[in-house]
């Protein structure tokens, strides 16, 4: 198979590897992104990264994904729990769509209990730390392949 990948990845999280290491470990988003873009490479997909602090920004980068990419993997940051935009976008992307955390909210502060996105994505992947990410693609190959 063959075909674009969005990355997203939302507030905050330009800040991985030294924000909260214990919460979200000491790997970047750079070495995040890196690692997921080369096992996407080694089975022939290509990978468009984003990341945000602006809402808007993140809503854009879904819109264009419409014409270009075949899946989304977010991690939508705080905006996860806040933003019914965000989630209005994705529901007008068709591809797969897997929504990403390093941390596992439901075992976090009550306010991380809620995902806005959930109900408009395949699927959710939370609480693996940076395996959260290769188990993302690994779902997302999955569903692509299998349809």
């Amino acid at each position: 198979m063959s075909g674009q990948i969005l990355l997203l990845s939302g507030p905050n999280l330009d800040l991985l590897g030294t924000r909260t290491p214990e919460i979200y470990g000491s790997t970047t988003l750079a070495e995040h992104v890196n690692a997921f873009r080369t096992r996407a490479e080694a089975v022939g997909y290509s990978v468009h990264a984003v990341q945000s602090n602006f809402e808007g920004d993140l809503i854009e980068a879904v819109h264009a994904a419409r014409e270009t990419s075949v899946a989304i993997v977010i991690n939508a940051g705080a905006l996860t729990h806040t933003s019914w935009a965000l989630t209005d976008a994705l529901a007008t992307f068709e591809g797969v769509k897997i929504e990403v955390h390093l941390s596992n909210p439901a075992a976090r502060e009550p306010f991380r209990h809620t995902s806005t996105i959930a109900g408009v994505v395949n699927g959710t992947i939370a609480g693996f730390g940076a395996l959260s990410y290769v188990l993302a693609f690994d779902a997302l190959v999955h569903l692509l392949e299998s349809n």
